[in-house]
């Protein structure tokens, strides 16, 4: 079958260019201005397929950048949300599904008692450092390099080197300096080096956040006793142990990389599937640690908890719990990754492929992704006229080479994707080369 190439985007491309009139950079946030060829504009999606303003439609591996688990116009989700919002959008005080949605979370993950809402991951991650200094009486925070924990000024440091290659600095104009003191940068997966630090600082850590599987730069799984070892640490020092799983909650496993590793922390982020595309996010944890906000730890949001978004995370997270739903995803992953690296080897492009779950990370012009560094080393700029190669065959992904699948994506909607990636690698290396390859 022949496919019909897409050329260009001209109503989306005057989308944008219209949108930035009114919208600084012309987007909502400023991440997806790095997509390529430039940002699209999209008129609707379904299941795991998105179309665009101009009429072409996609398999989609973006995901809104994760959330859409169950793909776009879940039925179960939308008539959720349809069914309770003739009853109003937010009441300013409770409401059952409140502690529904709560029971389910501290039922799904182990070891947690009570939750916390939000609407943000980096909203949470600030309810979440606070308690653990409430907590603990102490100021900083642990943190290792790679792994993002949202854009607010304590949490952007050490995600990607700045302009003198240093990881230390700022992660953007506009942050306070003050920050930076507060934070103790570590290598992720170096398990010696990482004790060594928390011993020397015992009595300053009020917290280690830890993406348990570090999907913002790599999908790079910890070691078989990095976490163990790492959470034996926390409290033999007194520290609170948090696992950031706004990408892996509820998406490596329904009680997250808490029930996939069997370590359990005192706090736990989420968000992004926890409501299948609507705005979320949770901290769960223990009563002592959570309790405090009932003691003087102020934790505030008019919008948290809203019975919109609630109706979905029930609906989202009853789905979930289906019998095989894991199991699916996990073999889904799967073939899209050995797919994606079967058709990178035909293509004669050396490509790295890690995968856990429904979460796939290729990397053209290295041969393994084991590290922060060697995630360092892909060759981006490769990718980024992949990414339009891809685009313009109906694949629809995002920079930096992670892919997201859902529970609507087929294996017919895989094996077209493996494809239409091959033929993407092919027409990539003949129009700059190979990965890797100065230019």
């Amino acid at each position: 079958m022949t496919i019909t190439l897409i050329d260009s985007w001209p109503t989306s491309l005057s989308s944008w260019e219209r949108a930035k009139r009114t919208l600084g950079g012309g987007v909502s946030t400023g991440l997806r201005a790095a997509m390529k060829p430039h940002p699209l504009s999209f008129s609707g999606g379904s299941g795991a397929r998105l179309t665009d303003v101009d009429g072409n439609s996609y398999l989609d591996y973006v995901l809104g950048w994760g959330p859409v688990i169950l793909g776009h116009g879940h039925p179960a989700v939308t008539s959720a949300v349809v069914a309770q919002a003739p009853h109003g959008a937010t009441y300013g005080n409770g409401h059952r599904l409140e502690y529904e949605v709560a029971e389910r979370i501290v039922d799904a993950i182990p070891g947690m008692d009570r939750v916390l809402y939000a609407n943000t991951g980096s909203e949470a991650f600030q309810v979440a450092l606070r308690l653990a200094r409430a907590a603990t009486g102490r100021q900083k925070y642990m943190k290792f390099v790679g792994h993002y924990h949202g854009w607010s000024d304590p949490a952007l440091i050490g995600y990607r080197p700045d302009a003198d290659g240093r990881l230390s600095g700022p992660g953007t104009r506009g942050q306070s300096a003050a920050a930076l003191d507060d934070v103790v940068l570590a290598s992720w997966g170096d398990i010696e080096a990482t004790l060594e630090l928390m011993r020397t600082h015992r009595g300053e850590l009020a917290a280690v956040f830890v993406e348990p599987v570090l999907c913002n730069s790599g999908v790079i799984l910890p070691s078989h006793d990095f976490l163990s070892r790492l959470r034996d640490a926390c409290t033999a020092i007194g520290a609170v142990l948090v696992f950031d799983e706004v990408i892996t909650g509820f998406r490596v496993a329904y009680g997250g990389a808490v029930e996939r590793f069997g370590v359990v922390p005192d706090l736990v982020i989420l968000a992004k599937a926890i409501a299948a595309g609507y705005s979320l996010a949770a901290v769960a944890g223990t009563a002592a640690l959570i309790d405090q906000t009932s003691a003087g730890v102020v934790h505030a949001g008019t919008y948290n908890g809203n019975p919109i978004v609630l109706a979905a995370a029930r609906a989202t997270l009853d789905e979930l719990a289906r019998p095989g739903t894991y199991q699916m995803l996990e073999e889904k992953g799967r073939a899209l990754a050995t797919g994606l690296a079967r058709a990178a080897a035909n293509a004669g492009v050396p490509l790295a492929v890690n995968q856990i779950g429904p979460v796939v990370q290729t990397g053209p012009g290295v041969d393994r992704i084991d590290s922060f560094d060697d995630f360092l080393r892909i060759d981006a700029a490769w990718y980024d006229v992949g990414i339009v190669e891809m685009l313009r065959r109906g694949i629809y992904v995002m920079p930096g080479g992670r892919w997201y699948l859902s529970t609507a994506h087929t294996d017919a909607d895989i094996a077209a994707t493996v494809a239409a990636a091959g033929e993407a690698f092919r027409a990539t290396t003949e129009l700059v080369g190979q990965p890797g390859e100065p230019r």
